[in-house]
């Protein structure tokens, strides 16, 4: 997601719980069903330097990797995305609410750019980001999305020592 530094601060510290859904579909026999798509895997951020309880700017790097994908119409099989920026950060402010747009590349070739509002807690030692939105543009356009994204909380000797400089956890996105 790009956006204000509070989108990248709350996206650098999450990584995604495996979510389950089903979809219901209601209405005439002429509208179209609703297609899900269901993707799991692994996101990994970097920071440098490493994230102390000083305020200051971080070069962050976001990389995801959907390994897995459901799809609907049996064609997204997997996907990624990944963001390169710096941002201003500290121990202390790692969970600010955000909002903005990340695209997601998938394995037929084409893209979904999804609009998202996040939020960020912090749960039996790790972050936790969940952030809603719809698909704005590509592959799912209008349809809604949710990711999860739980990474480890930076522990009180590394805030204190040479910084929190990177993280890896589960990832999963839903479309419906």
């Amino acid at each position: 997601m790009t956006g204000s530094r509070s989108i990248v601060r709350s996206l650098a510290l999450a990584a995604v719980a495996v979510l389950g859904g089903s979809v219901l579909s209601t209405g005439t026999a002429h509208a179209q069903p609703l297609t899900l798509l269901q993707c799991q895997g692994t996101e990994t951020v970097t920071y440098n330097p490493g994230i102390i309880f000083e305020t200051r700017d971080v070069d962050m790097t976001v990389n995801g990797r959907f390994s897995s994908c459901i799809d609907g119409a049996g064609e997204v099989t997997s996907g990624s995305y990944g963001n390169q920026l710096t941002i201003s950060i500290s121990c202390n402010d790692l969970l600010d609410g955000f909002q903005g747009q990340r695209t997601f590349t998938w394995n037929t070739g084409d893209t979904s750019v999804i609009e998202g509002k996040g939020s960020t807690t912090a749960v039996a030692g790790q972050i936790v980001t969940v952030v809603t939105g719809k698909v704005i543009q590509g592959r799912f356009q209008g349809r809604s999305a949710l990711e999860v994204i739980p990474l480890p909380q930076p522990g009180l000797l590394q805030c204190l020592t040479t910084g929190f400089t990177n993280a890896t956890g589960a990832t999963t996105l839903t479309i419906t």
